[in-house]
């Protein structure tokens, strides 16, 4: 297997990838940015891309949802889940935090971080960063012209970056989940306790269009543990819905519900069944069972016997 992730070295991205069973012994690039992992994935010079999707803090990564959303089809693998805390790394030249004229992180980390650097750092200029671990390294070039850089704990101790405070997230426990993309082949199989992800685009902006979505998992008992909006880029008013529901491609309910939704979205995009990272199932009614659909559609298969020819 070759692996591609968000890089450089030493991001969380990598840090969720090496959960993957024989990632660590495996090839694995670093990608400037979620595009650009896809896009190895796509042409197939790497086998699978983990990338950033979901943080507890600040919500979905819109890079990501836009990007699995569109183009050529992929399918989720698996996912895992990384708890983030921040260090502030510094120019050997730096003793201070009132020396400190810019720093430069991922906006995602910048956001998790922001009451503390207003607290702390507030004249300090936020610069950009296509990573966390990218705005470290830059340190390391005297060419750059920020000052210090939020990142991980791991990639400031592993490239001997001067770390001037630790633990400066705003949101202590705050945890990203990532995503294995790979190109579409098998589904693995269910465990028990499953994810599966869609792509829904609204049809058409009318007053009842959401309600004929959500409606198709709620008659069936699929509970959604994430949905989210997100523009086509289209034109005002033109939506896409990414969706996580509780549940597998195999199990009836989520099944029923699929096809129940093809017929309101027939352009929707199944983006795979996988195992859930946090290992929790939500409880599921006797009536919504396999068991309860098995025996549902028999009864009516039974009916149809009956049908005059």
């Amino acid at each position: 297997m070759i692996y591609t992730y968000l890089g450089p070295a030493g991001t969380f991205t990598e840090a969720a990838l090496l959960q993957v069973p024989g990632a660590r012994d495996a090839e694995r690039i670093p990608s400037a940015n979620v595009n650009a992992a896809l896009d190895k994935v796509r042409s197939g010079e790497a086998d699978a891309a983990m990338v950033p999707i979901e943080n507890s803090v600040e919500g979905g990564v819109s890079a990501t949802l836009d990007a699995i959303a569109t183009g050529e089809a992929l399918q989720i693998m698996r996912e895992a889940l990384v708890t983030i805390s921040f260090v502030l790394a510094v120019r050997q030249n730096i003793d201070s935090l009132e020396q400190i004229r810019s720093v430069s992180t991922h906006g995602h980390a910048w956001a998790q971080c922001r009451g503390w650097a207003e607290a702390s750092i507030p004249g300090a200029e936020f610069v950009p960063a296509s990573s966390t671990a990218a705005g470290a390294l830059a340190l390391l070039d005297d060419e750059t012209g920020h000052d210090a850089a939020i990142c991980s704990p791991l990639v400031a101790r592993e490239r001997g970056l001067k770390i001037l405070r630790e633990g400066i997230e705003d949101y202590q426990g705050a945890v990203t989940r990532f995503v294995l993309v790979a190109r579409p082949g098998p589904i693995p199989a269910p465990t028990g306790v499953d994810k599966s992800t869609v792509i829904l685009p609204l049809a058409e902006d009318r007053p009842g269009a959401l309600m004929d979505i959500l409606e198709q998992f709620v008659v069936r008992g699929v509970n959604l543990s994430r949905i989210e909006s997100r523009p086509t880029g289209e034109g005002m008013g033109k939506y896409f819905f990414s969706v996580d529901v509780d549940g597998h491609l195999a199990q009836e309910r989520v099944a029923d519900a699929l096809a129940g939704l093809h017929r309101v979205c027939p352009d929707l995009r199944f983006l795979g069944s996988y195992p859930a990272a946090e290992g929790l199932s939500s409880s599921v009614d006797a009536h919504n069972s396999d068991n309860a659909f098995s025996k549902a559609h028999a009864w009516v298969h039974g009916l149809k016997t009956r049908l005059a020819t």
